[in-house]
């Protein structure tokens, strides 16, 4: 396993315009070099709760991301709002330089937005295998279930997307830091910024943080920048073995 370069764009979304969000984020990476680059929730659209307006239904997100992914040699991961059979779903993509790619469909659906009444919830727990790390995907108010998130040391770093406002981002700050220490793992959360359609805030939040609470990152022009140490992780779970204390047990 080795050092992994990751760049997150902290993006103020176009409220439901796909091109123009796909365009502000080629020209904000234009001159990014990372291992992956990570987008918000719903990066293409927006949080928005009429997926019958604007879900893909052609995969036009996903086939964004397979042609960046390769004119960057990079990975790319953000989440979608998609229509798959005869479901909405808040997808997670995580898509490499050469194609291959994998998703992860939101378990805890934002039922104080009405999220549960029009999408459907995913079940699968997905670990992304990715130059040597394993890597957990989450979505925005997963956040607030740590027993989804347990590491059974079966990951080294979660990723967080969101759409997180600015009334509640005391709470978001203190959870990534907590799934952090909880899970002797890097936790990157990556939120946007702007106003949406609902008029509400979000304000630069993008954090990332080490197995022991402590920041990582740095922020330049609306990109959060870090470097996950393999070898830094890897010395602090074999000082600190505390997973190898952890509770047992099976979600229903």
């Amino acid at each position: 396993m080795n050092d992994l370069i990751i760049s997150g764009l902290n993006l103020n979304i176009a409220w439901k315009n796909k091109s123009e969000n796909f365009k502000q984020i080629e020209l904000a990476f234009k001159q990014t070099s990372a291992d992956l680059l990570i987008l918000p929730e719903m990066f293409s659209t927006g949080f928005y709760m009429k997926p019958e307006e604007i879900a893909d239904r052609n995969e036009e997100t996903l086939q964004w991301m397979k042609n960046f992914a390769k004119q960057k040699n990079t990975a790319v991961c953000g989440s979608a709002s998609v229509f798959g059979g005869d479901q909405y779903l808040n997808r997670f993509y995580f898509v490499k330089p050469d194609g291959e790619y994998f998703f992860y469909d939101k378990r805890h659906l934002f039922s104080y937005s009405g999220e549960d009444k029009k999408y459907s919830s995913g079940q699968e727990r997905v670990i992304v295998q990715y130059k040597g790390w394993r890597i957990l995907l989450q979505v925005c108010y997963d956040l607030r279930f740590p027993v989804f998130s347990r590491n059974n040391n079966d990951y080294d770093a979660i990723l967080y997307v969101a759409n997180w406002p600015k009334s509640r981002i005391d709470a978001w700050q203190t959870l990534l830091k907590a799934r952090a220490i909880e899970n002797q793992a890097y936790v990157f959360g990556l939120n946007r910024i702007g106003t949406d359609g609902n008029d509400l805030e979000y304000p630069e939040s993008s954090y990332c943080y080490f197995a022991d609470g402590s920041e990582t990152s740095s922020t330049k022009n609306n990109i959060i920048s870090t470097i996950f140490e393999a070898e830094k992780l890897d010395k602090f779970r074999t000082k600190f073995h505390f997973l190898s204390d952890r509770d047992e047990f099976e979600l229903k």
